[in-house]
């Protein structure tokens, strides 16, 4: 099995402009849920995109779910 390379990986995907964007709007929405009072720090809990756009954080389109669920191979709406 070959060894991961993590920068290229970097370089090829996490380090684009429209990923950036999305990681950033994923960060935010886990802010305002952490402001809300709504998930905690540790609490192993994920703030899901309903529609699976990062940047769309409406109140209608995210919801707090948990990892195992989140980041499944199963995905939900």
């Amino acid at each position: 099995m070959a060894t991961r390379n993590y920068k290229k990986e970097y370089s090829e995907y996490h380090s684009k402009s429209d990923q950036k964007k999305n990681r950033a709007s994923r960060n935010k929405a886990r802010r305002a849920a952490l402001a809300s009072g709504k998930v905690k720090k540790g609490d192993k809990k994920d703030v899901h995109h309903k529609d699976g756009n990062p940047r769309n954080n409406k109140s209608g389109n995210v919801k707090v779910v948990s990892r195992k669920k989140n980041r499944g191979t199963y995905r939900f709406a």
